[in-house]
C-alpha cells in the first residue's frame, strides 16, 4: 500500500490541538519539535511544513 498526497503527521507544542484522523506528537519545546520533524520527514519518506511556530505536518507529496 503507498500513501500518496495525504498528512502523515501533525506535530505541536500546544496543549489545545486534537487531530483523528493522523498521528499527533506534542512536544514540550520548540526545539524537540524542530529536531522531530527533521528525523520524521526521512524516516516517512515525507516533507515537513512548519505551519506557524507551533505547528508541523508531515506531508507526502
Amino acid at each position: 500500500m503507498t500513501f500518496e498526497k495525504t498528512i502523515l503527521a501533525v506535530l505541536t507544542t500546544s496543549s489545545t490541538v486534537e487531530i483523528e484522523s493522523t498521528h499527533l506528537f506534542k512536544f514540550k519545546s520548540s526545539s524537540e519539535m524542530d529536531d522531530f520533524a527533521a528525523n520524521l520527514e526521512a524516516i516517512l519518506d515525507g516533507i515537513a511544513h512548519k505551519l506557524n511556530e507551533e505547528v508541523y505536518i508531515i506531508v507526502r507529496h
